[in-house]
């Protein structure tokens, strides 16, 4: 018998390839396998009842259907076992692909202490992998730090290792992650205005945006009235305003407690519970008077007694006004 060639694919929607057979019309299972790994039979779909059918074999050997392999294209069997190890294979080595085919990016070292240099930066995080850029962001002016700066990892997975926990750098936590990235449900906007405590009265708004100028563009500064000893700062760039929280700065030879300002979003609830009537921060105790739409208002540190006085002398001059 002539040499014939019998089909075979992994699956049936793949491209089928061509398996000879023996001089007796049969084929070896080991021919099978050596195409492909881990075979163990063929199986093949009936023309007629469209149902999957086994092909026969008998101590290694394959045996043609009816005695005839026709043209019919033959799908390989594997061991349940072992095609799952197969699939789990193939996945770790596509993730092992993507991996290794991702870039990395450069990273924002925030929270530098000031004496921070560029060769301490490089040093601090040599010892995480292969280190490409580090810089240190200062003003153009002075030369001072700014607080912030950059790295750059060679392999992907020290990247991913480094924006994964704290840093430890020059006796200061530092943060380390991605420029500009967009944060999660879970994660709290980063905001770009920064608490000023410690003001004293006599500061005000254009010395502190020309102070705070130095570090980035200010696009806001709100001293409280009346005069609360603190003081709001806005930036353009909420890298700089992150980068100042936590220093001690001397303004005016005072110095003061730089911290972050919450986001409205967050603080919200806390100003509702303070009391609708209030003027930066103070709670003020509000009661109605019967057939009048207004409110009398008193401070909290007000006693029990002025405010029933009070209250008193309302609703008296209330009753007068009515003829009463």
């Amino acid at each position: 018998m002539s040499e014939l060639y019998i089909r075979v694919a992994e699956d049936e929607s793949e491209e089928p390839m061509e398996i000879p057979s023996e001089d007796d019309g049969t084929v070896l299972l080991s021919t099978v396998a050596a195409q492909f790994p881990g075979a163990c039979g063929l199986r093949y779909r009936n023309p007629e009842s469209q149902c999957m059918r086994g092909v026969r074999l008998v101590e290694g050997v394959l045996h043609a259907p009816e005695s005839d392999w026709g043209n019919l294209v033959y799908v390989v069997n594997y061991p349940k076992d072992n095609k799952r190890k197969m699939e789990e294979m193939d996945a770790a080595s596509a993730v092992k692909i993507k991996r290794g085919s991702q870039k990395t990016s450069d990273l924002i070292v925030l929270g530098l202490p000031w004496k921070t240099s560029e060769q301490d930066l490089k040093d601090y995080f040599a010892t995480f992998g292969e280190v490409i850029m580090v810089q240190v962001k200062r003003d153009a002016k002075t030369g001072n730090s700014k607080g912030f700066g950059f790295v750059r990892f060679t392999e992907y997975e020290t990247q991913t290792k480094v924006v994964s926990q704290r840093h430890m750098i020059d006796g200061r936590w530092c943060d380390c992650k991605l420029p500009n990235s967009k944060a999660g449900p879970d994660e709290p906007m980063r905001s770009r205005k920064i608490f000023v405590g410690r003001c004293t009265e006599d500061m005000t708004t254009d010395e502190l945006r020309q102070f705070f100028m130095q570090y980035g563009e200010v696009t806001d500064v709100f001293i409280p009235k009346p005069f609360r000893a603190f003081s709001f700062v806005t930036f353009a760039d909420d890298q700089v305003a992150q980068a100042l929280c936590g220093e001690d700065l001397i303004i005016k030879g005072v110095s003061v407690h730089i911290s972050n300002a919450e986001p409205k979003h967050n603080n919200s609830r806390q100003m509702m519970e303070r009391g609708r009537f209030g003027a930066g921060g103070n709670l003020w105790l509000c009661a109605s008077v019967r057939g009048q739409g207004a409110y009398e208002c008193v401070p909290n540190d007000i006693t029990r007694t002025s405010i029933t006085l009070s209250l008193l002398t309302t609703s008296l001059s209330y009753l007068i006004s009515i003829g009463l």
